[in-house]
């Protein structure tokens, strides 16, 4: 079985509204994977029928390869986007409490507490009440409690909410760590830089229907466009320029250089390859800048949305 969790034709609906038509899914074992859409796709109603909070109205979620059952959600760890730390209660206090709510004793829940507390730096802040915290100091809590019990699968929504950069790196590094020690990691967010350097596969969801589904190095070869960023050092911009129109599609750039070369996108139609392009600009000026423009997934996201409301 190489996928922990598949989700098979799942629906639900809460009263007239459909927060879920036939949704399918597979999260492989031991990956990343990008749950993605605009607000009110249905996100949050899938994680909440993983974590049995809510049931689906039909289809079916397996775990393992095993109907989802209450057996499964000690295996789960969910970090959701409206967090739920008691503020008036103390840091270890609490952090103890919710560990032994997900079946840590109470010496394993103390020497695992301790290890993740001298990881991230925060040791001193176990006698701290939570109200006493900032956002991103109670936000590091909560990611310790949602991990702390080793679950082979992890849920994160929108988990850097309320994290400054250097401690938003921090927890994305622990999620890399996570998942090459052998956790599976389902992550929610509208951040697709974060998408980007975290997800080996993303799914994206509108409206209630999923409409694409893969790995994300292969979704973006769907989307590229074999299209190219040029910059070329030439005596006449306005000559050369209208020279290239004659024989490509182009467009402006605007990437950054330091100096003030003709900047372009050209487009190759199916036949034409980057070692063609690059020889005919040799030919015309000094090339300083020559890369492919790869869809970011950003660019897909608004792209797919886009296209599925038409």
């Amino acid at each position: 079985m190489n996928n922990l969790l598949e989700v098979n034709e799942v629906s639900k609906k809460y009263g007239s509204y459909t927060a879920l038509d036939k949704v399918s899914l597979q999260v492989p074992k031991g990956s990343i994977f990008g749950l993605l859409g605009p607000n009110g796709a249905g996100k949050t109603s899938l994680i909440r029928i993983v974590n049995q909070i809510t049931y689906p109205d039909q289809g079916a979620v397996l775990f393992d390869g095993t109907p989802l059952n209450p057996e499964h959600i000690a295996n789960i760890g969910y970090l959701p986007e409206e967090r739920g730390l008691y503020k008036s209660m103390k840091v270890g206090e609490q952090a103890l409490y919710l560990a032994r709510l997900k079946g840590l004793s109470s010496a394993e829940a103390k020497e695992r507490l301790k290890y993740w507390f001298d990881r991230l730096e925060i040791g001193d802040w176990w006698n701290k009440k939570i109200q006493e915290l900032s956002k991103g100091m109670a936000q590091k809590i909560q990611f310790v409690v949602t991990v702390l019990h080793r679950p082979s699968l992890l849920i994160f929504d929108e988990p850097f909410s309320g994290f400054d950069p250097i401690n938003a790196n921090l927890i994305k590094d622990e999620i890399l760590h996570l998942r090459d020690q052998g956790a599976t990691v389902i992550f929610s967010t509208h951040r697709m830089e974060s998408v980007e350097e975290l997800c080996d596969d993303i799914a994206l969801i509108n409206k209630s229907k999923k409409l694409l589904e893969g790995k994300l190095v292969d979704i973006k070869k769907q989307y590229r466009s074999n299209t190219f960023e040029v910059g070329l050092d030439v005596s006449d911009q306005v000559v050369i320029r209208s020279e290239i129109e004659q024989k490509f599609q182009v467009s402006d750039a605007s990437f950054k250089s330091l100096s003030d070369e003709l900047k372009l996108k050209i487009h190759l139609d199916e036949n034409g390859t980057p070692n063609d392009l690059l020889a005919y600009l040799v030919n015309r000026g000094n090339v300083t800048h020559f890369v492919e423009v790869i869809p970011t997934v950003n660019d897909i996201f608004i792209q797919t949305v886009k296209d599925s409301d038409l």
